[in-house]
């Protein structure tokens, strides 16, 4: 396979398949450093990158593909990801390189829940009526979801759009794995909360807030107290009807 891209060109696939809204905003809550400073100089033609951005790239993401960073052949995941063509998801055989450790299976059979028959997130994770299942989905080759639902709103566009599906699997706020994507119910009131789907990054505001960030943007990332999450959820997958 040819390689078409410089290295900084495949950081900045990186950026954008992880959901980051800089090159700054990358190296300061993905990779940990001071500045951006190191990358920044990947951009001069010519200019190699050193090891230890290799190793802190490997080891933070772990299911990037270190031979197409460092090359730009083979794809830019590791065999074993998940990623939505179409209104299929497609996968690859499994590596032992994934971040979760409860084992993938050969097929599952997914609820489709219509959130809007629901009392909210907080109801469906302790067990709804089979009246809110709109549907069911068979999909192999991942980990265990515990349900579906649909996007709304634009705010993770173009990645996700309103109307898309996401597969999701319910954790605790100590489970988080900085710089993923989780649908959340976040609380507005005693009555109320605001269901989204967006990326988690750790805040500068300390161990007691997250920070969400958008895909789009035209949304602007918000730092969040912990204890207003209601619940909170991994997502595994996603599907995209184009018809």
């Amino acid at each position: 396979m040819k390689n078409n891209t410089n290295f900084f060109e495949r950081i900045a696939e990186i950026i954008k398949y992880k959901g980051f809204r800089s090159v700054h905003d990358f190296a300061i809550n993905g990779l940990g450093y001071s500045s951006s400073e190191k990358l920044n100089r990947l951009k001069r033609e010519g200019t190699k990158p050193s090891y230890d951005i290799l190793e802190d790239i490997a080891n933070k993401f772990d299911e990037i593909n270190v031979n197409w960073l460092l090359t730009g052949r083979e794809s830019m995941l590791k065999r074993g990801s998940v990623f939505p063509r179409g209104k299929e998801i497609i996968t690859v055989p499994i590596n032992v390189h994934r971040k979760t450790a409860d084992p993938v299976r050969e097929i599952q059979d997914v609820p489709l829940y219509d959130l809007e028959a629901t009392a909210g997130l907080v109801e469906l994770f302790k067990g709804t009526s089979s009246e809110a299942v709109l549907d069911r989905i068979r999909i192999p080759g991942i980990a265990n979801c515990d349900g579906g639902v649909y996007v709304k709103g634009d705010s993770m566009y173009p990645l996700l759009k309103s109307g898309d599906i996401v597969l999701y699997k319910e954790i605790t706020l100590d489970k988080i794995f900085w710089g993923e994507m989780y649908l959340l119910s976040i609380k507005i009131d005693d009555w109320s909360e605001y269901i989204t789907v967006k990326f988690v990054q750790k805040s500068e505001l300390g161990d007691n807030y997250i920070k969400l960030v958008s895909q789009n943007q035209h949304h602007q990332p918000k730092d969040m107290l912990m204890e207003h999450i209601n619940a909170i959820a991994l997502i595994r997958a996603s599907i995209r009807l184009h018809n």
